[in-house]
């Protein structure tokens, strides 16, 4: 060897061994960096004409794991996901209180009944009568209150959706430009670990936010995809996600800088549980709270149309059914009596309403019979004729009403308790909300009563828009339905099934009442985006009238109040029962004083009824009282799965970076170890160079 060959050997290790200590002075400084790489610096020998000439450095690289990496980022999406779930349900779940506590709001329901059984016992307190209306009025505001909340928490997903896709378009652009610092180091062979490391941080907050798949590029860099396919960022530069609401269905699209836009499904990360609390969790829970509300207050109308205060009210008017006369009161079965009494209670004519033969007898005379199909159409005829001057019946905008004609009369509707008049379950008075103790603004019932062979009566032409969307409001499909020429209702739900049969099918049931169903395991949800259907003329819609949609059926909480006249005259608490047993113009068919109204009040909760499916619950025929008990058990185990699964997730997520920071993380004891190693072999290099010069030194002596 020539003593230019060791000089130039001499020299390349020294450049080797500076390279070497300074990747360990990096690797040194940066040990408490988080998600921090150690780099390595791999070195080789350097060989000319088959003979070796030194070593050089070949690159410097991270100490990365890709599986590990792929495991971390899978684990933190899934982290980031739980977490956001768990810290939302919580705060859901803290708004009913604690079930075991009388101020919460299941305690609340309770004192309804309290406040019931103990105005039974004194039917004549004001006080008592005072805390029923109190009791009722907090019930149904907390109620109201609950739901609000739920809708500001909805709400707040949306605003954190919008902030977290912000960032993640701020990653997507940070890690486009490593992507090109990168590329530019390897194109120029120098150390590019330090824009990696960068980099990889990137990736592990964007996996925070939404999952994500990474590929390596040619040049250096990464390919970040969605879970579905979708180019975030890579060859090409960063694409732009946007998020948008519009009409109440939640859309994330990634829009590249030369292409079409793309739907994109974050498939984990904060924006995925948002996106799951937003668009299905929190509206499923409010659509319990309000089938739970629904029933609880109709529980209590029910008990008060059964009964009668006293005195008795000149006017019984009711609530829009959204039906027109013929359809809403043909179905009933069985029988039913209009009374007129005077302010004492002594009976002035009775009308008995018999809906199987038809019929209708004055004053428990001889039964005048009627055509079956067009009792319906001439029921106010034929009732008027019957109370002969005493009273009179209207029907409109949907609502029945019954006045006395007397202004010092009242009137009373009151069930034949052998033969009672029902539809849909419901009594004649209960059905129309005759003598209901809580109203409400909006269409709350959605068991109409309509069969399939009823005619529909929606305005033909008119354009109902549904949508159909999975688990995490990801739209499916959109169908736009135009109501059918008049006809039935068998055609009007064939129109409704048109373009949603790949994923359900509607239904009417035995009681009028809409359902969908999805088709097998599928977990498919209908909205509506926009209905501008009406039955008749300044009619309800297709969604209003048979609660399609979660809005419908979710706005029904906030709809609920005390009877505007009874708020302001608890003396039309009906708290009485009327006598049928006695004749006209005998002994008092009501009296003063009676609280058998009230103590039916109190046991309102005890009475099993129906439960339509809502949110995660399934339709139930069971007490009001054990209805709460399991949507409070079901709110709590939510809430608590929910902190399980982050528990699990945080702890996956933890030991998949332990594991990767085993690998790719600094080692001291390590670097300390390769420091001195290097500069015992920079020491030895810079040896070799004293020598050869020491030897050019001698040769040149020589010469001289």
């Amino acid at each position: 060897m020539s003593i230019s060959s060791i000089m130039l050997a001499g020299t390349s290790g020294i450049v080797a061994a500076q390279t070497h200590i300074r990747v360990a002075s990096d690797n040194i400084a940066n040990i408490n960096t988080p998600g921090y790489s150690r780099k390595i610096a791999h070195q080789e020998s350097v060989v000319v004409a088959g003979a070796g000439l030194g070593a050089r450095i070949s690159s410097i690289t991270r100490a990365a794991d890709q599986f590990l990496q792929k495991a971390s980022l899978n684990a933190q999406a899934r982290s980031g996901q739980t977490g956001v779930m768990a810290e939302f349900l919580d705060q859901a779940q803290s708004l009913f209180g604690d079930p075991s506590e009388p101020s919460s709001f299941f305690g609340g329901l309770d004192t309804v009944y309290s406040a019931m059984s103990a105005a039974a016992e004194n039917p004549a307190s004001s006080l008592g009568r005072n805390g029923v209306i109190v009791a009722v009025t907090d019930f149904l505001q907390d109620a109201g209150r609950i739901s609000g909340s739920i809708k500001n928490l909805q709400a707040e997903t949306d605003k954190q959706i919008a902030a977290n896709v912000g960032r993640v378009n701020e990653i997507l652009a940070q890690i486009a430009q490593t992507n090109v610092d990168i590329s530019r180091s390897s194109v120029m062979g120098g150390d590019a670990a330090g824009s990696e490391n960068i980099q990889a941080r990137l990736l592990d907050e964007l996996s925070g936010l939404m999952a994500i798949q990474v590929s390596g590029r040619v040049s250096g860099g990464v390919n970040v995809r969605s879970v579905d396919g979708a180019m975030l960022t890579g060859d090409g530069g960063a694409s732009t996600l946007s998020f948008d609401t519009a009409q109440g269905v939640a859309v994330l699209t990634a829009t590249p800088p030369h292409g079409a836009p793309q739907t994109v499904m974050p498939g984990g990360g904060r924006i995925d549980g948002l996106l799951r609390l937003g668009q299905t969790d929190l509206p499923r829970l409010s659509e319990q709270l309000s089938e739970f509300v629904t029933q609880s207050v109709d529980e209590l109308n029910r008990a008060h149309n059964a009964n009668v205060s006293i005195p008795a009210p000149r006017t019984l008017t009711g609530r829009n059914t959204g039906l027109d006369q013929v359809a809403a009161l043909s179905g009933f079965t069985g029988e039913t009596r209009f009374a007129v009494v005077n302010a004492s209670g002594v009976v002035q004519r009775t009308v008995d309403i018999n809906f199987d033969t038809p019929s209708i007898s004055v004053d428990g005379g001889p039964p005048t019979v009627y055509p079956a199909v067009s009792f319906a159409a001439d029921f106010k005829t034929n009732v008027d004729l019957a109370l002969g001057g005493f009273g009179t019946v209207d029907f409109a905008n949907g609502a029945l009403s019954l006045t006395a004609a007397n202004s010092a009369n009242g009137v009373v509707i009151s069930d034949n308790p052998a033969s009672p008049a029902t539809k849909v379950g419901k009594g004649f008075s209960h059905f129309f909300g005759m003598n209901d103790l809580v109203s409400s603004t909006a269409l709350t019932e959605y068991n109409t009563g309509l069969t399939t062979t009823d005619q529909h009566g929606f305005v033909p032409g008119e354009i109902i828009k549904l949508q159909l969307t999975d688990s995490s409001g990801n739209l499916l499909r959109a169908v736009n339905v135009a109501v059918p020429a008049a006809g039935s209702m068998a055609t009007l739900v064939s129109a409704l099934n048109t373009g949603v049969n790949l994923f359900g099918q509607f239904s009417l049931d035995a009681n009028g009442r809409m359902t969908f169903a999805a088709a097998g395991n599928q977990d498919v949800q209908v909205a509506v985006a926009s209905d501008n259907t009406h039955r008749g003329a300044g009619g309800p819609s297709i969604s209003a009238l048979f609660g399609i949609g979660s809005d419908a059926r979710i706005g029904r909480t906030d709809s609920f109040s005390i009877r505007s006249d009874i708020n302001l005259n608890y003396n039309r608490l009906a708290f009485g029962k009327f006598d049928r047993t006695t004749a006209v113009g005998g002994a008092p068919a009501l009296a003063a004083g009676d609280g058998r109204g009230a103590l039916e009040l109190a046991q309102a909760g005890a009475r099993t009824t129906s439960f339509g499916a809502a949110g995660d619950m399934r339709a139930v025929q069971m007490s009001v009282l054990s209805y709460a008990s399991e949507l409070s058990g079901q709110i709590g185990s939510k809430a608590a799965a929910a902190a399980d699964r982050k528990d699990s997730a945080d702890a996956v997520a933890d030991e998949a970076a332990t594991r990767r920071a085993a690998v790719e993380g600094v080692n001291l004891d390590e670097e300390l170890v390769n420091l001195t190693t290097y500069q015992q072999a920079y020491n030895a290099s810079a040896r070799l160079i004293t020598a050869a010069k020491d030897m050019y030194d001698t040769l040149l002596d020589m010469l001289n």
